[in-house]
């Protein structure tokens, strides 16, 4: 057997009083083995003031006296009075510390304790987070079981408040978990364990009575003597409510007695005890290797650029996510102006019904309420207006007002640079000639070739550019009857979103106002790109048109007008207007 083997280290004296069984007499010397006490499993507990902490003080004081490393946990930030005499490293979360630590630094903590014989205070009083504190002590444990397993060097972990880890009741969190597993295989590989707490009825029981040695100093509460009667007998129940302060029963493997001891004072600076009305002066402490603190602040200085790091990414992430929802706003008006392409295919082929292409001008798909509110349109007066067809081509002009988007805010994604469908009374060659008798091409087959076919959807491509052949949905002046119109002008607007239909409604009641204000009173948003481009929609259909200085004006009963050359009677537009108005009002109405 070795020295090392049998070394021990005096911490009390046999105290004189009811409860004890040794044989000793009192004011003999009590030494505990350095080995057993190293390696094994112990409990320390007493009530505030008691003297537990005096008593695991007195214990770390004579093993860092023999250079025994060890590592506590301390959880009131007490220990540090032990700075006055040894060398330790002092980690935690406050400045005071020797170094801030995360569970970053639990690794080369572990390194240090058992490769560098460092003894270590790891302070989680100053940690505000208690999930970062226990993760910290999981981590730490881990690495000392893991590197223990190969070292097998005799090395104690000194754990205070152990019932906030290994608790009683409720679940243990992964901290408590690895303390468990240590105290049940830690010895085998030469890590010791030994758990502080002023509440042994609040501590898991299996790990009390796994313990090797255990000290019991004052205990008053009626669940903790409990405690004291199920394991030491009921007269140490009784006697352990009058014990004075470092009194103690010292229960441990190696004796077959239970003896009452008085343990030692401890020699440094007592951090924990309370405070009096003298001024509190810090002692002062011995400060450890400045290389020990530069490899831990190594690792602190490389979390800080990871953690720098980290917060770029999430702010690139958060202006691609808000560039991201700016494209589908964006994409949302594109797919609305697909719709709209796609609704005058409808209108084109609905056309074909008028009586120009050879039909009765009936629409079959249009509701029946708007079939009423048409019911006087019987296309008696589109003989009136083919009349003036020739000198309505010649008269047309482009409409386009090129300063209508002039007050727009800048877009990142510009709408096309033509209108999604053509500016009504620009003619071609062919219709001018359909519209004033001379007929075109083919005569009739002219007629079918202005309506592309039903599986040719290269047009639709052009429409969303604004590439429309112009005489392909707008027939020369009286080509359509009003019911024509009315539908034409009608799938259009039906063709547009809620938004639109808003606006257009807010433009009708006003009668001038400025796309921001006609967006909010459509129920959306403020965003200025929004109403901008869904304004653009409206102007390009020519239901609105730039009135100046960013405003821009009611223009629909212009618009029915400029289809008929001028030729309705005030009477005859108001009701033209006004049915197509139904498109949109009514649907204003039901909202409301």
């Amino acid at each position: 057997m070795t020295d090392s083997e049998t070394e021990t280290i005096s911490v009390a004296e046999i105290s004189d009083g009811p409860g004890g069984e040794g044989t000793e007499e009192p004011g003999t010397t009590v030494d505990l083995p350095v080995v057993d006490i190293l390696t094994g499993r112990g409990f320390v507990t007493g009530k505030s003031g008691s003297g537990k902490s005096n008593t695991a003080s007195v214990i770390i004081e004579n093993l860092l006296s023999a250079n025994f490393p060890v590592l506590i946990v301390d959880t009131d930030g007490e220990y540090y009075g032990l700075k006055q005499e040894f060398e330790l490293l002092h980690a935690g979360a406050d400045d005071e510390c020797d170094i801030q630590v995360s569970p970053e630094h639990a690794e080369r903590l572990a390194t240090l304790a058992l490769e560098q014989n460092v003894p270590i205070i790891l302070d989680v009083s100053g940690y505000l987070d208690d999930a970062a504190s226990d993760e910290l002590v999981t981590e730490v444990a881990k690495h000392l079981f893991a590197k223990e397993k190969k070292l097998k060097k005799p090395f104690l972990m000194l754990i205070e408040e152990c019932h906030e880890y290994i608790p009683e009741k409720g679940g243990m969190d992964e901290a408590g978990k690895m303390l468990i597993k240590i105290g049940k295989r830690g010895r085998k590989h030469g890590l010791g364990v030994v758990g502080i707490s002023q509440r042994p009825a609040d501590v898991k029981k299996d790990f009390i009575t796994q313990c090797d040695w255990l000290v019991w100093h004052r205990l008053t509460w009626r669940n903790d003597t409990k405690v004291v009667g199920r394991i030491l007998g009921s007269e140490y129940a009784d006697a352990i409510e009058d014990m004075g302060n470092g009194e103690g029963f010292l229960v441990t493997d190696w004796s077959e007695s239970i003896r009452r001891v008085q343990f030692h004072k401890k020699e440094t600076f007592d951090a924990g005890a309370t405070p009096g009305l003298d001024d509190f002066e810090r002692p002062d402490l011995k400060s450890v290797d400045g290389d020990l603190v530069s490899d831990l602040k190594e690792i602190s200085d490389e979390k800080a650029r990871q953690e720098s790091r980290i917060a770029d990414l999430r702010q690139e992430i958060d202006k691609k996510d808000a560039r991201i929802r700016q494209l589908e706003r964006e994409l949302e008006e594109a797919r609305n102006l697909s719709r709209m392409a796609d609704q005058f295919a409808q209108a084109m082929f609905q056309k074909a019904e008028a009586p120009y292409r050879g039909g009765d001008g009936r629409n079959l798909n249009r509701p029946a309420d708007k079939q009423a509110a048409l019911g006087e349109y019987d296309g008696s007066a589109d003989g009136d207006v083919a009349d003036a067809a020739a000198d309505a081509a010649a008269d047309a002009g482009s409409g386009d007002d090129g300063a209508a988007d002039a007050d727009a805010p800048p877009r990142q994604l510009e709408a096309p640079s033509g209108p999604p469908w053509p500016t009504h009374g620009l003619l071609s060659e062919r219709d001018e000639a359909a519209a004033d008798g001379t007929g075109g091409p083919s005569g009739a087959g002219a007629a079918s070739e202005a309506a592309p076919s039903a599986g040719d959807e290269s047009w639709l491509a052009d429409a969303e550019m604004g590439d429309f052949q112009p005489a392909e949905l707008h027939p020369a002046p009286g080509a359509e009857s009003r019911r024509d119109v009315v539908d034409r002008m009608t799938a259009i607007i039906d063709a547009l979103g809620d938004a639109h239909h808003g606006m257009l409604a807010h433009y009708r009641e006003r009668g001038v106002s400025d796309p921001l204000a006609a967006h909010v009173a459509a129920g959306e948003t403020g965003d200025q790109h929004l109403a901008y481009g869904r304004n653009r929609s409206l102007r390009r259909a020519g239901f609105i048109r730039h009135a100046g200085r960013g405003k821009y004006e009611y223009a629909l009963p212009d618009l029915v007008s400029d289809e008929y050359a001028d030729l309705l009677g005030d009477d005859e537009l108001r009701e033209t207007v006004a049915a197509i108005e139904a498109s949109f009002v009514e649907e204003e109405a039901d909202g409301e």
